[in-house]
């Protein structure tokens, strides 16, 4: 019988089968941090449950962190409290921790890839809905509430319905200017933010295959963002470089067998998929997102459009231009903006920050805006500054922070003023995502870049 990549995996960690469809699956990897999991801890502790198996699972903090003045005492009170809980835990529990000050911290989905713990064909989850971002190394790893990583602390395993199987194909060769990010927002701009709902999708075509594994990962993140339960990618050669010699990778031998297990991790050629859509590289410009969800998307030479698409109602279109600011049939182009940030776990790696450095070198930022960089982990900020990368980025007025899931969400410090305009590099775009009445446009590294020279939204293909 033909399976698709998905089937194969899922069906090797299927430990049951329960009445009702319901299986039991197998989790490899537990990824935890500090805002999902201390209620996990006292569930576990409130029923006197052991912790089945501590070293499957792995904790950063990341979400909650400042992204300045690292090595002082986190001074916000809730941030505190949750990073010195969750040390407290993984001392009680035996769980391996990268905390501030941990030469491997930083955003769970960036330093999971790249320390070699994300590897092909495994199971991963964690209390985040972006773990889809480890589907680029051909994995199953999806999000999973509280009470989820609770079961998985006592059990190592699940109790899920098997999702149904996508198949998108995007074939051809990007244009200049045309990254990643482009890609999934174009993607989500076509299905609209209910097109995956039930399935885990396959990402494939030959523009796919030619994607750097960062562009991978930027493209499996997104995949929750049309309602997908997940992403992944069929792991290749690009996939075998990127984590040959990671500290968590196999070695010797073990690398050996496990690169000839994995390249044995495809769909059978006539694998059989519940939905499947083909896009062509050529459509695709540098887009921008016009409201406040992610199918709100379009191209930077198109206008909003005049009324609502991909099922979303008319009240809901009108609302959110209102909460925009932003009329129906107009151009992007030229609009004013007053932040950007230059980050997240799905634009905050080493590639994200060259692609933005090689557009800012010797420019300056726009004095009426105030622009961020937050590299995702302690590694990309090393290497980013061992390259001049912060240098060009600091002469250019750009501020360099320090690694943290930072102006993503508005559960820290970096936040967004009300009213104001951020084109940002992260995933979601709702209102007062990143702060109360903020408004934030989602964009590439490199179109985030232009903008905070510019002072408003242009084309860089223009440059």
């Amino acid at each position: 019988m033909t399976k698709t990549l998905f089937d194969k995996i899922w069906d090797a960690h299927v430990v049951d089968s329960i009445e009702g469809d319901q299986q039991i699956l197998y989790i490899d990897r537990h990824l935890i941090h500090e805002v999902t999991s201390p209620q996990a801890f006292t569930g576990l502790k409130q029923r006197g449950i052991p912790f089945f198996r501590p070293q499957k699972t792995t904790a950063t903090a990341d979400h909650n962190v400042p992204t300045i003045n690292q090595h002082l005492p986190i001074e916000e009170p809730l941030s505190r409290k949750q990073v010195d809980t969750l040390t407290e835990n993984c001392t009680e529990h035996h769980i391996e921790l990268f905390g501030l000050g941990h030469a491997n911290q930083g955003i769970v989905h960036v330093i999971g890839p790249e320390l070699g713990l994300t590897k092909p064909g495994m199971t991963i989850v964690c209390g985040d809905s972006h773990t889809s971002t480890h589907g680029a190394f051909g994995c199953i790893a999806f999000g999973i509430g509280t009470s989820q990583v609770e079961q998985v602390f006592a059990t190592q395993c699940l109790l899920l319905n098997k999702p149904k199987c996508m198949r998108i194909n995007v074939e051809g060769k990007l244009a200049e200017g045309v990254v990643a990010k482009d890609v999934i927002l174009y993607i989500i701009a076509q299905l609209g933010v209910g097109g995956g709902t039930g399935h885990f999708v396959e990402y494939a075509g030959s523009t796919i295959r030619n994607l750097s594994m960062e562009g991978r990962m930027t493209v499996c993140n997104m995949s929750i963002e049309m309602g997908a339960r997940g992403g992944l990618i069929a792991p290749d050669q690009t996939t075998f470089d990127y984590l040959k010699g990671k500290e968590y990778a196999p070695k010797g031998d073990q690398w050996e067998k496990a690169t000839t297990f994995w390249s044995n991790l495809h769909s059978d050629q006539d694998a059989i998929f519940d939905q499947e859509y083909t896009f062509k590289a050529e459509d695709i410009q540098p887009m921008i997102t016009y409201g406040t969800h992610p199918g709100m998307g379009m191209g930077i030479n198109d206008h909003v459009p005049q009324k609502a698409t991909k099922g979303e109602s008319e009240d809901s279109f009108h609302k959110s231009l209102t909460y925009m600011n932003i009329e129906a049939g107009q151009s992007m182009l030229d609009k004013a903006i007053d932040h950007v940030f230059i980050g997240s776990c799905t634009n905050s790696r080493i590639e994200d920050l060259r692609l933005a450095a090689s557009y800012a070198k010797d420019k300056k930022v726009a004095p009426t805006v105030r622009a961020m960089v937050v590299p995702g982990s302690q590694w990309v900020a090393k290497q980013a500054i061992k390259e001049g990368l912060d240098q060009i980025f600091i002469d250019a007025g750009f501020e360099f922070r320090e690694a943290g899931c930072s102006a993503c969400l508005s559960m820290n410090e970096d936040k967004v003023l009300p009213g104001k305009y951020c084109v940002s590099t992260s995933n979601r775009n709702f209102e007062g995502r990143q702060g109360p009445g903020a408004r934030t446009i989602l964009a590439s590294p490199l179109m985030a870049a232009a903008a905070a020279i510019a002072g408003r939204i242009v084309d860089v293909r223009g440059r």
